[in-house]
């Protein structure tokens, strides 16, 4: 099928004004309604285009700062998880150092000028005018009113996610709905973004699909998304809104939990009962962005993996904090469904497998110095499957949200509304999953515990620590001022200052 690109002047212009620069040649299936999209299912192959920006983007240029890629699994990833009380990618010799950007956001010393921050950015505001490109083009197509409504409501949805991880990252953003605006625009309050939101998928919930459809935005996700909103009220706007969440959650239908804690994590998860919105991925098919698993283990993991030791390369990168392995009730599966540790041996013949110094390459919570650590310390993530056929570009689709997520929602809102009997209902059928005993009384404490090892390295810890308090007091290599809470949401990167002066600079900053 011959598709024609809109002109680079047209792209350009619309991505200037939400910061995004050098990505009019990502958009290849952004095409010219002129001989294209005039029909429905023309313009679905052109939607399916908003769909991939979840994926995330490389850059063909040097961006500054090292910064030329921002995949999901990548810098977005390290900017919410290295900054909980999860993860670190300690620095290991010259190894993983790359001029301190994640040394900053262990110590949550970030500046305007890290290039995880820069990437967060990016990342969100690629997809929000990818989204109000193809809206912009669906406008002008031969759909009907009816029809084009319909279309844009899931683009809108998409939109709206993007959105919440603005508001939640960086809060005072600007709001940019109109692919032909030229005016550089100026931040919103993070309180009008939170509006913007909540208006964004209320409008378009009547008109969204319904029931389960695996990949699309449909009401389950929107409701879902609206969950994590209201659950998320009182730190984005000052006014909590838990029976709002409550109402979100019980409008999500035709879930369950997987009886296996790792089967939403299988390298087949596609339609995995507790599913609710998932990246489709598939290497053959040149989808990339998901390499997650291999930023994490040691160089030498090959050998454990396949008995010809020609698994994919490993990075040895981003691990476990120390304390949050043990931080585990004995008998918890999601422990090491989760996390790996211990001595590795050799998938060919049972034998120890070492590191190139010689040493065994055995996994140990404790990180003796974070920025000179050694090579085996700190457990891995391993919670997505893997395989000796494994490509560097892995087949898992990645998880954004499941079922679990909806039960624990209900359980702290109906916890913070003082009705214990009701959250502890939905806890325990988490536990009970996860292999362990009913619990009787909750606190806070107890409560973001279950939330942390239920939802470790899946991108939530930094919000919910945030929600806790905890994200403000000190930790494993981490100092702070309980007084000071200007780190609860992340500068606006330097260089998009630079290009618009419209912007104005987070509190703090």
């Amino acid at each position: 099928m011959n598709k024609k690109y809109i002109l680079s002047s047209l792209l350009c212009g619309a991505l200037a004004l939400t910061g995004c620069t050098n990505l009019d040649e990502e958009l290849y299936d952004v095409v010219s309604m002129d001989d294209y999209g005039k029909t429905e299912s023309e313009v679905q192959t052109i939607v399916g285009g908003a769909y991939s920006t979840l994926r995330g983007y490389g850059s063909s240029t040097d961006e500054g700062n090292g910064v030329n890629c921002y995949p999901t699994c990548e810098y977005v990833f390290f900017l919410t998880e290295c900054s909980s009380s999860e993860a670190c990618i300690p620095t290991r010799g010259s190894d993983w150092y790359d001029g301190g950007r994640y040394q900053q956001l262990q110590f949550h010393t970030w500046d305007a000028s890290n290039a995880c921050v820069l990437a967060g950015w990016r990342y969100a505001f690629t997809g929000v005018s990818k989204v109000n490109a193809i809206i912009y083009q669906v406008e002008q197509s031969g759909l009907t009113a009816e029809q084009k409504h319909v279309v844009e409501a899931e683009l809108r949805g998409l939109r709206a996610y993007y959105y919440y991880q603005l508001i939640d990252q960086f809060g005072n953003v600007p709001i940019s709905t109109d692919f032909t605006a030229k005016e550089l625009p100026a931040n919103s309050s993070r309180k009008e973004v939170y509006s913007f939101i909540e208006k964004e998928l209320t409008d378009i919930l009547p008109v969204l699909p319904t029931g389960i459809q695996y990949g699309r935005f449909t009401q389950n996700v929107a409701y879902t998304l609206l969950a994590r909103l209201y659950l998320n009220a009182e730190v984005f706007t000052g006014t909590p809104q838990w029976q709002k969440c409550i109402d979100a959650c019980e409008k999500v239908q035709g879930y369950s939990l997987s009886n296996d804690y790792k089967a939403p994590f299988a390298i087949e998860n596609a339609g995995n009962q507790e599913i609710i919105f998932a990246i489709p991925y598939d290497h053959k098919q040149g989808t990339v962005g998901n390499y997650l698993a291999s930023m994490s283990y040691h160089y030498n993991q090959k050998y454990a993996f396949d008995p010809n030791g020609i698994w994919q390369w490993s990075a040895n990168g981003i691990c476990a904090q120390p304390g949050f392995w043990s931080s585990y009730e004995t008998g918890d599966v999601r422990r090491d469904k989760t996390l790996l540790i211990g001595q590795q041996y050799s998938a060919k013949d049972g034998s120890i497998v070492n590191m190139d110094n010689g040493e065994p390459l055995n996994y140990t919570e404790e990180i003796g110095d974070y920025t000179n650590a050694l090579q085996n310390e700190g457990a891995r993530l391993d919670k997505y499957e893997w395989s000796v056929s494994d490509s560097w570009e892995r087949d898992n689709d990645w998880v954004l949200m499941r079922y679990a997520e909806i039960l624990m929602m209900q359980a702290e809102a109906y916890y913070r509304l003082h009705y214990p009997t009701s959250a502890l209902a939905f806890v325990n059928q988490i536990r009970s999953r996860a292999g362990l005993g009913e619990l009787t009384t909750l606190d806070d404490q107890t409560l973001e515990r279950e939330w942390l090892h239920e939802f470790a390295f899946e991108g939530l810890s930094r919000t919910t620590n945030i929600r806790f308090g905890s994200y403000f007091e000190p930790w494993w290599m981490k100092g702070a001022d309980a007084s000071d809470r200007h780190t609860a949401i992340y500068p606006i990167p330097a260089e998009e200052l630079a290009k618009n002066p419209n912007l104005v600079q987070n509190p703090g900053y």
